[in-house]
């Protein structure tokens, strides 16, 4: 009897070794079916970008040292492109105009919209309406928005130059707004301050209502008047808000063009060409795609190069 129990125990180690193995397989068979269920969800999603972005993105890359009008065959151009560059003068112009837009538009909707929030956080009467009016432009059609600003910026018989002339202003020097090249980048920079301050808006808001009202009573305890709680409390609170509102803010300011394109088309001359509009210009209107994929390669790392370090300002703070 002795003897045959190593061929017993033998006998009954084979089956917890095959339940072991089993139990590897059936669990590295779910793991690659939960796998491919998580898969199948992203991928329509991954599909379309490959296809209807990465792919574009790589090829505007790949185009920016080509020339092609898009019907004649592809050539290679090296860095004739680039060199082209520094003797456009509507590039240069573009590239300042851009800068100009975003140095001055972005900090200036960020006041507002913040000024904005702070005042209808407050218990006020109609605070819903007028959350609801700030945010309207954002979401109203650009096409008509673009009209109505037209009216009342228009030079001659707009309601704003109305008022001024009322005010004492003489005629002679009234702002043209859109139609003098000294004051059309005001214009659309106003207009984009106003289009835009609503939705910023509502995310300051948000950024608020976030903040623990404990810390204005101890502010208060402490003797700090309205000033001194919005300088120590309230901005240090607010700002991850900040950084989110100034990074998307810059990204929209470089990216600008349906409101140029809708008010001033990028005149007079040159004074409100940017360089989105540029791109348009010299991609579907003189259809040098190599050229224009090269300003567009130069607006891509400019923005690179300005969110980095917008990031890495944010860390060292």
């Amino acid at each position: 009897m002795a003897s045959l129990d190593p061929a017993i125990s033998g006998d009954a180690a084979k089956p917890v070794k095959v339940r072991r193995k089993v139990r590897v397989v059936s669990r590295r068979r779910r793991r690659v079916e939960n796998a491919l269920v998580a898969y199948s969800f992203i991928a329509p999603n991954f599909l379309g970008f490959a296809v209807f972005t990465l792919g574009p993105i790589l090829f505007a890359f790949a185009l920016a040292f080509m020339h092609w009008d898009g019907s004649n065959p592809i050539k290679f151009a090296g860095l004739d492109n680039f060199w082209r560059l520094f003797e456009d003068r509507a590039f240069i112009a573009a590239f300042w105009n851009t800068v100009v837009y975003t140095v001055v538009s972005v900090p200036l909707t960020l006041a507002c919209a913040l000024g904005l929030a702070m005042l209808l956080n407050q218990k006020i009467v109609g605070r819903d309406f007028f959350r609801t009016a700030m945010f309207f432009p954002y979401v109203a059609s650009l096409v008509a928005v673009a009209v109505v600003w037209n009216m009342i910026f228009n030079p001659e018989m707009g309601p704003v130059n109305m008022l001024l002339y009322t005010l004492g202003l003489d005629p002679k020097d009234m702002p043209g707004w859109a139609a003098d090249r000294h004051w059309a980048m005001v214009t659309v920079i106003l207009f984009g301050v106003w289009k835009s301050m609503g939705y910023y808006m509502v995310i300051y808001l948000a950024g608020l209502q976030g903040i623990n009202s404990e810390l204005y009573e101890a502010a208060g305890l402490d003797g700090a008047n309205a000033w001194q709680k919005f300088r120590h409390v309230t901005l240090p609170q607010l700002a991850p808000t900040t950084f989110f509102v100034t990074v998307m803010l810059t990204i929209q300011s470089f990216k600008v063009f349906d409101q140029v394109y809708m008010i001033t088309q990028g005149g007079p001359g040159t004074s409100t060409l940017v360089l989105v509009y540029h791109i348009y210009n010299e991609a579907f209107i003189s259809w040098d795609l190599g050229y224009s994929s090269m300003i567009a390669l130069v607006l891509f790392f400019l923005v690179l190069a300005v969110t980095v370090i917008q990031f890495r300002r944010q860390k060292e703070d």
